[in-house]
């Protein structure tokens, strides 16, 4: 091999070597021998269009409420369901009658009463979208119909198949800041920054009075209470202008007690050493990951249809509003490079800024967004599935640099396709059809075109996601972005095409 090429091949291994997704396109057809490297620099075009979103999967652990009007898409309205949680082996502490020795002596005998004497919804948010001093009101609602554990759950989930409006248990008026507190209380450490709503004392009672039943009977009460107290529905009732995002859902149960020495166990007494010291204290059932919530979402369907119409660029709206949707470029692929070695293909979308003189709350562009072949958009999300960097890619707004999500390297998705394009031609020529890919009339494919179009094989969706993460910083789950988000992007089906930019190469003898 001559010193040259020897030297180009060396540099471009040290610039794609550090890449474990580099693709092998055309590694099968290397001819043998002695062989010289050419590396080289192309871009092929992307076209791209918005598509409707339609309802998508709403696994989440936030409850979303509020409504939100924007200029560009129209009213946003958030409501949510959610289960709650009851702990194995759940009781109330015992009722002490202080006049009986036995009572008294016993630590665990702390309620004055076997009785409830308040029930308080508390619905804690770290942050929200919008305004903070809107005012708006909210209605809970007791489910009649429990959440099934086995469904999946979309953003047009129909609430009233849950509820009855005559099942209304709180009302509450609210601001995302509670100017009921002052600037002191609200920044304190132990200053609960959420909504509190008053619910009936009479549900909590009967909570009570069954777990004592069960607790008599030697009986778990946890099973019981998702049946006597089947969830709870919240949806605004006034106003607009803010968005909670709800991440602490608790029902809590307050009874009077007795005040007991934590060392000695002993009553204390008040200042007049005479009467017995009370207070309060609470039993809890609260919404956690292991429990059903689903998130309910309206939206202005003119306006948005309004928007997907628009064709000299795309747009990204969430949540469950539109996505984008690229044609890759793979016939070009398959003809002009199927002997060469892919390294690295780029593809970048750059979205305008956005600009809002008129409203000062206006959405911004979400901060993650999910490339995922067409045909999987919806299951990947339903298999709680993480990017794999071959069918699924991620991408993080970057707000320094011109706007863009940029996918760094898509080479292990277009050797993927062209393979499963590979062996659907050979599935063809042997058995005539592909018996498990239906066409639109629901019968098997029996040309190569019929598959591309069944299988949507050369197409992806761009989709607003949100990213969790572990503490170090690891993904552990991708869900649709259900915050109010949009961004318009460069692109469209007149507008100017997006640019895949390839670096692959060619060994020529």
């Amino acid at each position: 091999m001559k010193a040259k090429y020897i030297l180009l091949a060396f540099l471009t291994l040290s610039l794609f070597s550090c890449d474990d997704n580099s693709g092998s396109l055309g590694l099968e057809m290397f001819p043998g021998g002695d062989q010289n490297v050419n590396g080289k620099l192309t871009t092929f075009d992307v076209t791209t269009q918005s598509e409707i979103a339609g309802n998508v999967f709403a696994k989440t652990s936030v409850g979303y409420l509020g409504r939100f009007t924007d200029p560009e898409f129209g009213f946003y309205e958030a409501s949510f369901l959610s289960q709650l949680h009851c702990i194995e082996d759940f009781s109330f502490p015992a009722v002490c009658d202080p006049e009986n020795e036995a009572d008294r002596n016993n630590p665990k005998a702390i309620m004055v009463a076997n009785k409830i004497h308040s029930v308080e919804l508390r619905l804690g948010y770290s942050s929200y979208f919008g305004d903070s001093l809107a005012p708006q009101s909210m209605n809970v609602y007791q489910l009649n119909k429990r959440l099934d554990k086995q469904a999946a759950y979309y953003t047009d989930i129909d609430p009233s198949q849950f509820y009855s409006t005559s099942d209304l248990i709180g009302q509450k008026a609210y601001s995302a800041v509670n100017l009921e507190y002052n600037d002191s209380i609200r920044n304190s450490s132990n200053y609960f920054k959420g909504v509190a709503v008053k619910i009936p004392t009479e549900i909590g009672q009967k909570i009570l009075e069954k777990s004592r039943e069960y607790e008599l009977n030697n009986k778990d009460f946890a099973p019981v209470f998702m049946d006597m107290f089947k969830g709870i529905y919240v949806k605004n009732s006034y106003g607009e202008g803010t968005i909670l995002y709800i991440d602490q859902i608790e029902l809590m149960l307050s009874y009077e007690v007795y005040v007991r020495n934590s060392k000695t166990g002993e009553i204390y007494k008040k200042h007049d050493e005479k009467t017995d010291s009370t207070g309060y204290s609470y039993r809890m059932f609260a919404a956690t990951k292991e429990i059903i919530q689903a998130n309910a979402f309206k939206s202005d369907e003119t306006l948005i249809n309004e928007k997907v119409a628009e064709t000299q660029w795309t747009y990204l709206k969430s949540p469950a509003g539109i996505y984008t949707q690229a044609t890759l470029p793979l016939e070009r692929f398959e003809k002009e490079l199927s002997n060469d070695t892919l390294n690295v293909v780029n593809l970048t979308f750059t979205n305008y800024n956005q600009f809002s003189n008129n409203n000062a709350f206006a959405m911004t562009a979400p901060n993650n967004v999910l490339l995922v072949r067409e045909k999987d958009k919806e299951s990947f999300f339903i298999k709680n599935k993480i990017n794999d960097n071959i069918t699924s890619y991620v991408a993080k707004h970057n707000y320094i640099n011109n706007n863009q999500y940029v996918f760094s390297n898509l080479s292990q998705l277009i050797n993927l396709s062209l393979s499963e394009k590979a062996a659907a031609i050979e599935q063809l020529a042997t058995f005539g059809e592909i018996s498990d890919v239906l066409d639109s009339q629901g019968q098997p494919v029996k040309t190569i075109e019929a598959w591309k179009e069944a299988t949507q094989w050369d197409k992806v969706a761009i989709l607003p996601v949100s990213v969790v993460s572990d503490s170090n910083g690891n993904t552990v789950a991708i869900l649709n972005d259900l915050k109010p988000g949009y961004a318009k992007l460069k692109g469209g089906p007149t507008g100017s095409k997006l640019d895949l930019q390839i670096t692959y190469t060619s060994f020529v003898k």
